[in-house]
């Protein structure tokens, strides 16, 4: 017994003898960092940009299916409309977590921790309130009410409001100019910028692209706001001739390549073909894109029916995406010239800017197949004097609209949006669908939004609509 006294008394006096700092950082895991830079912050939240545009398997193609690009092969079901909801948990906790983390960060009184490494200060939040508004914006035209100004505070604001989709547009518009005009191009770039390389220059050109196609969204609900964003948007500068902002894929790293090649390549899935409804269309007009975009097999395209309930195998019987298109180092379009030349066309058609429709109609082809490497003059002066593509004042909307939605294959997204606000292209819900009610207008909110914060649910169901997929969202009237 007097030996264990001894024994436990003399541990006592060891650890209170002993002086804790004496420790140092021993119980610090040097792997880890405190602080993440804001450069790897930015790379990661470039990382998630594509599949905003490049809607596939990993998102559950859902865009795609809406405007008629893919059909399914062998397991039916979400291009008949299966999916209600949507999620946008990781869209709040990652790319505008991290972005907002920029600007908080930047914003300190204090110096930046490690000065010029990661960029000027002023480019450094203007760039992450660009690409903050890019993804609230992506967020808003999928469900309309979205958390918003109370949103990314933390434990400051646990249920934020459902903000209003029209109060969030102005704002995004807002956030857009000003962050374009706090850029300083003499001062150094954005540090971890993988899509634009820190040139400053582009990124005024994507904020200002983005500002013109938000513009057209609100010409049936706030004409005037949309023409002086148009206008703004345009004087400020846009994409030129030549000009395409665009995402590579690593073809080496499974983290970072092409989704559609782990789809079909590392996968091993053949869910999904050239749907008949775009592919049908093309091969009739004789569009040289449709061997870019559908699979060759023995010198053909061969669309697979849409909306059809039974089962098809697809391998050798139905084109897949196009071979470039399911590389691992894809070249994603995030925007191009050619969009910007078909908003153009659109806005002069409706007397919104001054321009020859019809020759920016044709202008917006030639980049199109400039874009997909196919341009052949001959074949393009065949091509848009064809009595189906030629420009009619009669039905040039319709015309604009629909070679709009052949060039963004597989940018769903926005074909979705253009189907919604337009009319066009004419598309035929799927005849095995599982809901009535035609193709679907928006997402359902996540499904345990209303359990998470239920006085901010109800209020938004109160004003905006019954929370469904038909219900539309404030521009979409």
């Amino acid at each position: 017994m007097r030996n264990k006294l001894v024994l436990f008394f003399g541990v006592l006096f060891s650890l209170v003898a002993c002086d804790p700092s004496d420790f140092g950082d021993m119980n610090v895991d040097p792997r880890q960092v405190s602080e993440a830079p804001t450069r790897t912050l930015l790379t990661y939240a470039l990382q998630q940009l594509p599949y905003t545009v490049w809607n596939s398997p990993e998102s559950g193609n859902t865009y795609n299916f809406y405007v008629q690009y893919l059909s399914e092969g062998p397991y039916p079901a979400a291009s008949l409309y299966s999916t209600r909801n949507a999620s946008w948990t990781s869209t709040y906790t990652g790319p505008l977590y991290n972005l907002q983390a920029i600007i908080n960060f930047n914003n300190q009184d204090s110096p930046e921790a490690d000065p010029g490494s990661n960029g000027a200060k002023a480019n450094q939040v203007a760039v992450a309130r660009i690409l903050k508004a890019y993804y609230f914006w992506y967020l808003t035209d999928i469900f309309g009410d979205i958390p918003y100004f109370g949103a990314l505070k933390g434990n400051e604001v646990l249920q934020p409001a459902f903000d209003p989709q029209q109060e969030i547009y102005y704002d995004l518009f807002k956030e857009l100019k000003e962050a374009h005009d706090m850029i300083d191009e003499s001062a150094a770039g954005v540090a971890g910028d993988i899509l634009l390389g820190g040139d400053m220059a582009a990124w005024k050109k994507f904020a200002n692209t983005a500002r013109l196609f938000m513009a057209m969204r609100l010409i049936k609900n706030d004409r005037a706001k949309a023409e002086a964003e148009i206008a703004s948007a345009l004087s400020d500068g846009v994409l030129e001739e030549g000009e395409n902002i665009t995402y590579s894929f690593i073809g080496g790293d499974p983290n970072n390549w092409d989704p559609w090649y782990e789809n079909y390549s590392n996968d091993n899935r053949n869910d999904y073909a050239l749907s008949a409804t775009l592919g049908d269309y093309m091969i009739e007009n004789d569009d040289p894109r449709v061997f870019v975009y559908g699979e060759n097999l023995s010198g053909e395209v061969r669309p697979l029916p849409y909306g059809i309930g039974s089962a098809r195998e697809i391998p050798g019987a139905y084109s897949r995406v196009g071979d470039a298109l399911r590389n691992g180092a894809a070249e994603v379009p995030i925007f191009t010239y050619a969009q910007v030349q078909f908003v153009k066309a659109e806005a002069a058609q409706r007397n919104l800017i001054s321009g020859d429709a019809e020759q920016l109609y044709e202008d917006a082809i030639k980049a199109s197949w400039q874009f997909w490497g196919v341009y052949d003059e001959a074949a393009y002066n065949a091509f848009i004097s064809d009595p189906d593509i030629a420009y009619s004042a009669d039905n040039a909307l319709e015309l604009i609209i629909t070679q709009k939605w052949v060039h963004q294959y597989l940018n769903g997204f926005e074909s979705w949006t253009d189907w919604r606000r337009t009319g066009y292209p004419e598309l035929s819900p799927a005849v095995a669908a599982t809901q009535t009610g035609g193709i679907p207008r928006r997402l359902g909110y996540p499904s345990n939004a209303a359990a998470l914060n239920k006085a901010s649910y109800d209020a938004a169901v109160a004003r905006q609509g019954a929370d469904n997929n038909f219900t539309r969202v404030w521009w979409d009237r």
